[in-house]
């Protein structure tokens, strides 16, 4: 399956063209028929006869885009060529090259086209000589453009001559348009909304970059609702999944028609990043009159959509006709791009096409004074240092190994953090450093150091000596026993530290060795074997040989453990009473 746009100046039978092709009108509305004029793109298929002499077998098969001529309708024309795969560029025998046939020849070459025929319509209305005539000044305007070497087919709509000329032309045509590609990453830019009775909400559109089944959840760009495929239909086939490169038709559910309108785009969030800010290359035209500058109110054709959009230029002021720079763009609303896609800008006070260009970085991460955007994925990863491997894939459309953890890291940038790990290492008292603060890309650098080591939640230098391996306040409270001294003159961040390694208990002010704990725990169950109803906290007191100052937080620390539950004044025995 390709996508072939027609394009070419207004009235020279594009629309008459498609349907002697394809026995279908594509003018869809009332008033381009009355008027015999296209107004908007309509739509068209053909399957050629397999056999041909092309030898491509039975994959056959093209989606007409037939767009219109008229400069009023120029906004048009720009929606229906945003997806497609080649063009049938038409220029009528009788009247030759036209205006806008220059234009739509430019915006073809702007949005990347390097595939198409030429068909000279109408040749049933001149001699040979003209048509001879007429088809040398094509060649003439075709010079220098990706049509220059294309066939030219002279053809009659009205009497069929030349329609099989035509038809071997695009089945050649068709065996050397390259397929479009699965990269598991499908967009589908809506051209055509509307509500249709017992079904509900209908989108059309090419679909590009992956595949979609039925019963799939989409998401809408800008709006980001969530979206369910209900069914697929291609060239009036129902589908139950369906890959790039083809016109589909999506009945969707989730969503009124009327909060969707051409320009939207229908994605998988996961693999796309929707910007409003994006940096690109910009071809000024040859015919432009003057120079391209931040100054003017500009508008960009991407997908399907019309987009204002605010500009600058990069590295200089202006651009000259005919040459090429970097610009910053400023969307109104996030659009689902990547790097590649193709733009036509056009300035609506001078109403004119300026020129156009491809994205080369959906995110932008530099100031516009520093910028020097290209599509290399290595400057991506330098600019931003760290990426983790989904956002660089979703970023630029390639795939990196992660470096360290779940990103890919730049040298430099490593280096750098790496440095930062060490100097707060470094600044860190004897208790070390506390891992909790440091972000993920230092944690992550932390586990590459060697030479420094994490105990207990804090980062030390390898060769550092643990200042609580033996801390003389832990000594001093295993002698001390269950009548433990204060914490006069231990500092508090050593003490919370002891604590936090379990190698002392706080309760109720008083600081205790474990193994004070577990003694009182033990006497706690020799005063249950006695007396199974229960005991005092004076008995324990007693039992013990402290006064209440310690017997009171002892006992609420057994409470607090499970050794003891208390049951009015007395203490009895809990889950995790010890055996005696």
């Amino acid at each position: 399956m390709r996508v072939v746009a027609t394009a070419g100046h207004v009235d020279h039978g594009k629309s008459s063209l498609v349907q002697a092709l394809t026995g279908t009108n594509p003018d869809r509305f009332e008033e381009e028929r009355r008027r015999g004029l296209t107004i908007d793109i309509g739509f068209a298929h053909l399957r050629l006869p397999t056999g041909d002499q092309s030898g491509t077998g039975d994959d056959q098969e093209i989606s007409f885009i037939d767009v219109p001529g008229h400069v009023r309708f120029l906004r048009n024309m720009l929606a229906g060529v945003g997806g497609v795969d080649a063009c049938m560029f038409v220029v009528a025998a009788t009247e030759g090259w036209k205006p806008q046939s220059e234009e739509h020849l430019r915006i073809l070459q702007l949005i990347g086209l390097d595939h198409g025929i030429v068909a000279m319509t109408k040749a049933d209305l001149v001699d040979d000589e003209w048509q001879q005539l007429q088809m040398m000044d094509v060649r003439d305007h075709l010079v220098g453009t990706f049509l220059a070497d294309a066939p030219i087919v002279p053809v009659s709509s009205t009497t069929g001559a030349g329609l099989d000329n035509l038809r071997l032309a695009l089945s050649t045509l068709i065996a050397d348009t390259p397929a479009a590609i699965d990269r598991q990453r499908p967009r589908l830019w809506i051209d055509r909304v509307f509500a249709a009775k017992g079904s509900g909400t209908i989108v059309t559109g090419t679909l590009t970059g992956g595949s979609i089944a039925v019963e799939q959840h989409l998401n809408v760009v800008p709006s980001a609702a969530d979206v369910r495929v209900r069914a697929i239909q291609s060239h009036g086939q129902s589908q139950p999944s369906i890959g790039p490169g083809h016109r589909v038709a999506l009945n969707l559910s989730g969503v009124d028609h009327h909060q969707l309108q051409r320009g939207d785009a229908l994605i998988q969030s996961a693999v796309w990043r929707p910007t409003r800010l994006f940096d690109a290359t910009l071809s000024v035209l040859d015919a432009v009159d003057h120079t391209v500058s931040r100054r003017g109110a500009y508008v960009a054709y991407i997908g399907s959509g019309e987009f204002p959009v605010r500009m600058r230029v990069l590295g200089t002021d202006a651009l000259a006709p005919g040459s090429s720079g970097s610009v910053r763009m400023y969307l109104p609303q996030p659009l689902a791009l990547l790097p590649g896609d193709r733009f036509v800008l056009r300035e609506s006070g001078r109403n004119e096409t300026v020129g156009g260009g491809q994205v080369l970085d959906v995110a932008p991460v530099l100031r516009a004074a520093k910028a020097a955007p290209d599509r290399s994925v290595d400057r991506v990863i330098h600019e931003r240092g760290w990426v983790t491997v989904d956002d660089l894939a979703a970023l630029t459309g390639e795939t990196r190994q992660a470096t360290l953890g779940s990103w890919v890291v730049a040298p430099a940038a490593l280096a750098g953090t790496i440095d930062e790990v060490r100097q707060l290492i470094a600044q860190a008292d004897t208790i070390g450093l506390d891992v909790a603060i440091l972000s993920d890309q230092q944690r992550a650098a932390l586990a590459t150091l060697p030479d420094v080591r994490v105990d207990s939640g804090r980062a030390f230098p390898a060769a550092a000596i643990d200042p609580f391996a033996d801390h003389p306040f832990v000594m001093v409270l295993e002698t001390a026993g269950v009548s433990p001294p204060d914490a006069a003159g231990v500092d508090r961040a050593e003490l919370r530290e002891l604590i936090r390694r379990k190698l002392i208990i706080e309760r109720d002010g008083i600081f205790f060795h474990p193994t004070a704990i577990d003694r009182a725990a033990h006497q706690a169950a020799l005063l249950l074997q006695s007396d199974p109803q229960g005991f005092t906290v004076a008995q324990l007191r007693d039992a013990l040989g402290v006064s209440r100052k310690y017997a009171l937080p002892i006992v609420n620390e057994l409470d607090g453990r499970g050794v003891t539950r208390r049951r009015d004044d007395v203490r009895i025995g809990g889950p995790r009473l010890p055996l005696l």
